[in-house]
Parts: C-alpha cells; sequence; structure tokens
C-alpha cells in the first residue's frame, strides 16, 4: 500500500534545494539558521533513536518543552519513526501532568531540562520506560543520545486511519479528553488549507520567492503546531520562528514576510507598536486569526492601519480547522465577526436541542463532519459516543448561526468554555482545586470581556458556615496547582451563588454583574 504517514506528504513537499534555508530563529542570542537538510537529516537521527527503544507500535511520545525548531524537529521525527505525538501546555503544573501521563501511558516522555526532576518521577510512575530533556539552548539528553544514530531513516509506513497524534481537551466536568487525530485527518486538513489560504512554493508569486511565514505561536497545540507548521512544510516556505512572541521585534521582521498567523491578543499587541504601518506590511499577502473571537474593533483598526484584511476561522483541537473567511476575493468578502464559509469538503449544520435544523439565521448547536474530524475521544468510548450524533456529525458544543449567504457566525459556546488569550479554560476543572480549599463551600468560575484576552477569568467563591476565604488565598493557592492561564485574575468572596428554580448556577447572571470589570 502507499504510506500515507503525514511526514511522508511533507517530506515530498521540500523544495528541491535541499541547502535553502528553511527555518531562520529571530531571537536567539545569534540567527540560526536550518536548512531543509539539516531537518531531513536532524528528524532522521531522532526517529532512529525512537526506532531503537523497541517501543510497542502506536506508543504515544508525550513533550512538554519550550518553543524551539529543535522541538519542531521532534514531532516530525515521531511522525516519521510511526508514534503518536503528544504535545504538552508548557503551563501545565504536577497535577495536570500526573493525569496526562496517567491516562496517555506514553512509552517516551520529553521535557525541559529544568523540569526534569519532578516530571520524570510522574511519569516512571506512570510506567513510562525513557525520559529524556530537550532544552531552548539545542542541548539536552535527547539531542546527546540521537546524535549517535544515522540520519537515514524509511518513514514507517502507516495508514490514513492510523493515529498520528492525540491532543488532550478538557472537558467542562469531570478530567481532559484525548482526542485523537490520525495521518488522515491532518493531511487533508494541511492540503484543504494549502489551496484554500493560497500558499505559494518557491518560484510563485511576483518575486519568485514564495512565501515566508512569521512563526510567533506556541507548537503545543493545532494553531502553531498543525496549521502554521504543515502549512509552510507544505509550501517548502522559510519560517522566520519566534520561540516567544515580541510585538515590536516582529513588526520588525514583516517586511521580510508575506504570512503571519496569530489569536486576537497577538494583534491587539501588534496594534500598540507605533511602527505596525502599511509600509512595514508592504510585502504581506495574509493575515491569519483563530483560537478566540478578533474583536470587531481590532479587525476594523488593524485594515486601517495596514491595509491589511485579517482572514478570521474557526477550528478546535478535534477537528483542526473547519471554516475560513475567503482568500480569494471571488470567492467573497471577509467580513469581521464571522469566521467565514465551511472549508471545502467541510460538512456544517446548525440544530436546535431537540435534533432539528435550524432555519437560516436562527441560534443553535454547531455539528460537523468530514475528513478533518477526529476518530474519538482516547479510552472514552462512552463519551465519544456521546459527542457525536446517530448519523455521524460530531457535536462541536459552540453555538452559532448561519446566515442567508452561507457565513458562519461564532456566538458563544456551550458549557461556559472560556477562552483566555486564545487557550481553553474550563471553568469546572478550576473550580475543582478551588471547592478543595480550606473554607470554600463553592465556587463558580466565568469568564468576562477582557481588552487584552479576550476573556479573563474570574471566580466567584462562597465560603462555609463560619469560615473565612481569602481572596488573595485563593489565588496564591492555585499558582504552580494549574496553568497561570487558568488562575482567576480576581477573586470575589460572596455569601451565595445565583440559582435558578432546579437549583443550576446562573452563570450568565454573574457575567452580568462583572462584565465592567476589566473594561472590556
Amino acid at each position: 500500500m502507499d504510506n500515507q504517514n503525514l511526514f511522508t506528504a511533507l517530506r515530498a513537499a521540500f523544495p528541491a534545494d535541499l541547502d535553502a534555508t528553511a527555518i531562520e530563529t529571530a531571537d536567539t542570542p545569534q540567527p540560526l539558521v536550518y536548512t531543509w537538510r539539516d531537518l531531513d537529516r536532524a528528524t532522521g537521527m531522532i526517529a532512529n533513536l525512537l526506532a531503537s527503544l523497541d517501543l510497542p507500535a502506536g506508543s504515544r511520545v508525550a513533550v512538554q518543552t519550550e518553543k524551539s525548531v529543535e522541538a519542531l524537529m521532534l514531532y516530525l521525527a515521531v511522525l516519521r519513526a510511526g508514534f503518536v505525538y503528544l504535545p504538552l501546555n508548557t503551563a501545565y503544573q504536577s497535577s495536570e501532568i500526573e493525569y496526562f501521563l496517567g491516562n496517555a501511558e506514553p512509552g517516551v516522555v520529553v521535557c525541559s531540562g529544568k523540569n526534569f526532576g519532578w516530571v520524570s518521577k510522574i511519569a516512571f510512575k506512570a510506567g513510562t520506560q525513557h525520559v529524556f530533556t530537550l532544552n531552548e539552548d539545542r542541548s539536552g539528553t535527547l539531542l546527546e543520545r540521537a546524535a549517535h544514530h544515522p540520519p537515514e531513516h524509511a518513514p514507517a509506513v502507516r495508514r490514513a486511519d492510523e493515529l498520528a497524534a492525540i491532543l488532550y481537551t478538557s472537558g467542562t466536568t469531570g478530567r481532559s479528553k484525548g482526542a485523537m487525530l490520525t495521518h488522515g485527518n491532518l493531511l487533508s486538513n494541511a492540503k484543504t488549507l494549502f489551496d484554500y489560504w493560497g500558499w505559494r512554493r518557491p518560484g510563485a508569486g511576483r518575486d519568485g520567492g514564495g512565501d515566508v511565514l512569521i512563526h510567533a505561536l506556541p507548537i503545543f497545540h493545532v494553531h502553531g503546531l498543525f496549521v502554521a507548521s504543515h502549512g509552510a512544510l507544505l509550501a517548502g516556505a522559510r519560517m522566520i520562528w519566534f520561540s516567544r512572541f515580541d510585538p515590536r521585534a516582529v513588526v520588525a521582521r514583516l517586511p521580510e514576510a508575506t504570512v503571519f498567523m496569530g489569536v486576537p491578543t497577538l494583534y491587539v499587541r501588534l496594534l500598540a507598536e507605533p511602527g505596525l504601518t502599511k509600509q512595514a506590511c508592504r510585502n504581506m499577502r495574509l493575515f491569519l486569526a483563530g483560537s478566540a473571537p478578533l474583536l470587531i474593533e481590532t479587525f476594523n483598526e488593524w485594515r486601517a492601519r495596514t491595509g491589511h484584511t485579517i482572514v478570521e476561522r474557526y477550528g478546535m483541537s478535534e477537528t483542526a480547522m473547519l471554516t475560513s473567511n475567503p482568500y480569494h476575493a471571488k470567492d467573497g468578502d471577509r467580513r469581521g465577526g464571522t469566521v467565514g464559509f465551511p472549508l471545502p469538503g467541510v460538512g456544517l449544520r446548525v440544530r436546535d436541542d431537540a435534533g432539528q435544523a435550524c432555519p437560516t439565521g436562527e441560534i443553535g448547536g454547531i455539528e460537523v463532519k468530514g475528513p478533518n474530524v477526529f476518530v474519538g475521544y482516547w479510552r472514552m468510548p462512552e463519551k465519544t459516543k456521546e459527542e457525536f450524533t446517530d448519523d455521524g456529525w460530531f457535536k462541536t458544543g459552540d453555538v452559532g448561526k448561519v446566515d442567508g449567504r452561507g457565513y458562519v457566525t461564532i456566538v458563544g459556546r456551550s458549557k461556559d468554555l472560556i477562552i483566555s488569550g486564545g487557550y481553553n479554560v474550563y471553568p469546572a476543572e478550576v473550580e475543582g482545586f478551588i471547592n478543595e480549599m480550606p473554607g470554600v463551600a463553592e465556587s463558580a468560575v466565568i469568564g468576562i470581556p477582557h481588552p487584552d484576552f479576550g476573556e479573563g477569568v474570574i471566580a466567584v467563591v462562597v465560603p462555609k458556615a463560619g469560615a473565612e476565604v481569602d481572596a488573595a488565598a485563593v489565588i496564591a493557592g492555585l499558582k504552580g496547582r494549574i496553568a497561570n492561564f487558568k488562575v482567576p485574575k480576581q477573586v470575589f468572596v460572596v455569601g451565595e451563588l445565583p440559582r435558578n428554580t432546579m437549583g443550576k448556577v446562573q452563570k450568565n447572571l454573574l457575567r452580568e454583574q462583572h462584565k465592567g470589570l476589566f473594561g472590556g
């Protein structure tokens, strides 16, 4: 059979000149240049290292490291070796890592050297046999061990329906769920976006130079790891690589680039830079936004300042990208406040609570179907069954509408999901930690408008009878236990939570009460 390993498709797209620049670092002490040959050789060496470990078929490789080109190489090497990549947010703390490693039971864990002490203890307790380190400065035991292996490696043969990655996406009740994505899921989405967004290979375009991507996103989630990286690799496009987002430094590199992808927070911060002008963006052809709603004020201000209209799109961990505003003018206008049309090959419908189709323009639950939609949740067959309709559509949990022209608008999220700075925050998880604290009877965690993060997390806490709860102590108690982006920015201590006649907490009333807190 043909090898459907995602790596083979990405490798086949490398330009003919393997000595051309593939990636250039933008914020290392000295710029580092990686050629396409470097990517090929390094991924081969790491893949050979992984193959030498005699891991069972389908083994997971869990990775929690800072962003680096070597970390991207590790991802590609895991695909190349035929194993399953499991990225973990660098902000996750011990209690979160303990759950992920216990649930996924990875054969290999790769972590930052500074975290080796506590991560390795958790990993070995979970049954992991191999723990390596990888640091931002290209040091660590992973690269030391890989250096002893040859660069030649024939990619493992994989079917399109075999697993390539597992992305954990927290539920609003209970623990996180591992969304299982196949080689076919990821490749079909990458190819669709390649065409839809007009990626240009070397030799294409006005100057024949092809696209240049400013890569300033993390690589532990869909946006930075799959959408940005896959697009550039399929196009043979050079990447200007930022390990951390620096708005002034990004603006300085815009004249060299043609494509930029960011969450709304990044666009807000770029707009605060005086150097962001039409002249700075003169060679850009595409600005993409996603992972959180883009305020219409940001959309309009960006167009006025730069002369470019941001393309907003919509996706999720379980599906990669689902919709996008048009890139080509012939396909329609880019409309602020919408996420555009369903991508080619993606089915999208809006249904009410009774499972009936909603009329045009009416709000309901968004359901999707297509080759990009995941195959289920890791070791959760009942949850998987629950999230799909009887006729095979995935219930996204998002609420929205489709207008008469076919544009999709997301109006909210069911189950009270909060998106802060592009990261998902699930209230039930944070509430669980707060409710365990001394003196706490119950809590409600909500998101309210925030001018920088889209939504800011706050908590409303009710003390037990006769107990006192200190708001600052709640925040301090959460730090170090959960990722910082989940920690409430403010905590309010109250006598009781508002409830409806069925006893359910009315978070909508809390959101209304506190909506002006951050001036958003």
